[in-house]
C-alpha cells in the first residue's frame, strides 16, 4: 500500500503541474499564471521551476527525509513541480510526466528504504543520533505565535504572549507531576508544549481580528476581480481533491509529513502533537494558498494543507482517504468566501506571512541546535567544529544551502566523514 500511494501521489502531483492545475512551490505559482496568460514560454516556465525547486529538494526535503526515515513533502512535491512543467503540456507530454512523476516517488522510497538499512553496515551507526536533530524542534515549537505577532503587531505583545505561554506550560508540568486532574479515575496527563502552543495561537487570533481595514479604505474585493480564476480551480476540484485524498492517506499510514515540525513529532511518535502542529501551520497557509490560488488561478496539490491534519487524526487510511477528498472539496468552494473574510480582516491575512516567518526562523535556530547536538554526539569536539565552520562559510558564501537545511545537512556531512576517518583507522 505504501508503495501504491507513495507512485499514485508522484503521478498524480506530476500531471497537476504539467495541466497547469497545482504546482506546490508557493513561489512558482505567479509564474505559472505568467505562462498561462501568454506572457511565459513553456520552456522558461520549466527553468523556472528547475531553479527555483532544485535546491530545495536537494537542501530542504531530502535531508529532512533521511534524518527521520519519514517522507517530507517537499522532497517529492517540489521534484513533481519540476516535472510537470519541464515536460511539454500535449498528448504525449502529460503521460510521460505521470510516468516519471510516479517513478520519483517510487524512488524516493525504495531510496529512503535503502538508506536506512545501509547504517547497519557502517562502522560508526549514527542512525540514532540523528534522532537528536529534532529534539529541539519539539519544545521550541511552542514559540513560534510569540515571534509572529512580535513581527506583526509589537515585541512587547510578543514578549507578553511568550511569558504567558511559558507559565500555561509551567502548569500544566506541575498538573501532570501532582495528578491532579482526572476523569472518572483516570488521570489525565496534558500536553505542556500543545497547553503553551494553543495559548499564543488564541492570542494571536485575537490581535489580528482586532486590526480591521480602515473604513476610509476601499478595499479590494479578491474573489469578483479574479472570478474566472476561481472557476478554473473549480473545474478541477474533483482531480485536486483526489490527490488530497492519498496525500491524506499517505499521512495517515506514516510514510510522509507536510512540514519539518509534524515530521520530527511522527518520528517520535507522537503523532496527535503532530496533528496539532500541522493544525497551526495550516492557519499559516490558508491566507496564503487562497491568495495566490484566486489571484492566479493556480491552485496547491495539498490545499490549505489540510489534509495532513486529517492525515494525523483519523484513525484509519480508509477514512483518511475519504475526509481528504471532501476536505479539498470544501477548501475549492469556500475560496471566495474566505477571501472576502480575508478582505474584511486583513490583520488574519497578514497573519500567514508572519506565522510562515516565525515557523522558519524557529526552525533555523531549533535545527542549527538539533544538528550541532547530533555532530557532536557522532564526533565529539569535531562535530561542534564542523557545524559552526559550515554554517559561517555558508553565510559568507551567500547561504547556497537555506540555513534551516544547515543543521540537518551537516549533521548527515559529519557521520559521513566520521565513518570514512574510522575505516582510515583515525577515529
Amino acid at each position: 500500500m505504501e508503495m501504491i500511494l507513495i507512485v499514485l501521489i508522484g503521478a498524480l502531483a506530476a500531471v497537476l503541474a504539467n495541466r497547469n492545475i497545482a504546482v506546490f512551490n508557493d513561489g512558482l505559482r505567479p509564474i505559472v499564471g505568467e505562462h498561462i496568460e501568454g506572457r511565459l514560454s513553456r520552456r522558461d516556465l520549466g527553468l523556472t521551476a528547475f531553479a527555483m525547486s532544485f535546491g530545495l529538494v536537494i537542501g530542504f526535503g531530502i535531508p529532512f527525509t533521511l534524518t527521520a526515515a519519514i517522507i517530507l513533502v517537499h522532497s517529492i512535491l517540489l521534484g513533481t513541480d519540476i516535472i510537470g512543467l519541464m515536460t511539454p503540456k500535449n498528448k504525449w507530454g502529460t503521460p510521460v510526466a505521470a510516468a516519471v512523476g510516479g517513478l520519483y516517488g517510487a524512488g524516493l522510497l525504495i531510496g529512503l528504504e535503502g538508506f536506512v538499512n545501509m547504517f547497519e553496515y557502517l562502522p560508526i551507526n549514527f542512525l540514532e543520533e540523528m534522532e537528536m536533530i529534532g529534539a529541539p524542534v519539539i519544545v521550541t515549537f511552542m514559540a513560534f505565535p510569540a515571534l509572529a505577532i512580535a513581527f506583526q503587531f509589537s515585541v512587547k505583545k510578543g514578549v507578553i504572549t511568550f511569558l504567558i505561554a511559558a507559565l500555561v506550560r509551567q502548569i500544566a508540568v506541575w498538573f501532570n507531576e501532582t495528578g491532579l486532574l482526572t476523569i472518572g479515575g483516570t488521570e489525565v496527563v496534558l500536553n505542556q508544549e500543545g497547553m503553551a502552543l494553543i495559548v499564543g495561537m488564541v492570542f494571536l487570533l485575537i490581535f489580528a481580528m482586532n486590526e480591521k481595514r480602515d473604513e476610509d479604505s476601499s478595499g479590494v474585493d479578491l474573489a469578483s476581480m479574479f472570478s474566472e480564476k476561481v472557476k478554473n480551480i473549480r473545474k478541477n476540484m474533483f482531480v485536486l481533491a483526489a490527490l488530497g485524498a492519498l496525500i491524506a492517506a499517505g499521512t495517515n499510514a506514516f510514510i510522509m509529513a507536510g512540514d519539518p515540525i509534524s515530521l520530527t513529532l511522527l518520528s517520535e511518535g507522537q503523532i496527535n502533537d503532530a496533528g496539532f502542529a500541522a493544525a497551526a501551520r495550516a492557519i499559516g497557509f490558508i491566507p496564503l494558498v487562497a491568495s495566490t490560488a484566486i489571484a492566479t488561478g493556480v491552485y496547491s496539490p495539498v490545499g490549505f494543507t489540510l489534509v495532513f491534519v486529517v492525515g494525523f487524526f483519523v484513525p484509519n487510511v480508509w477514512l483518511a482517504l475519504g475526509l481528504g477528498f471532501v476536505v479539498i472539496i470544501l477548501e475549492v468552494l469556500l475560496l471566495s468566501s474566505i477571501a472576502r473574510f480575508l478582505d474584511r480582516y486583513p490583520g488574519i491575512r497578514n497573519s500567514g506571512e508572519n506565522i510562515r516567518s516565525a515557523m522558519t526562523r524557529l526552525l533555523e535556530v531549533a535545527l542549527l541546535i538539533g544538528g550541532a547536538n547530533a555532530a557532536n554526539a557522532i564526533a565529539p569536539g569535531l562535530g561542534f567544529f564542523i557545524i559552526a565552520g559550515f554554517y559561517l562559510l555558508n553565510e559568507a558564501a551567500g547561504r547556497p544551502v537555506v540555513r534551516v537545511a544547515v543543521g540537518p545537512v551537516g549533521a548527515i556531512a559529519v557521520g559521513i566523514i566520521a565513518n570514512i576517518l574510522a575505516l582510515i583507522g583515525l577515529m
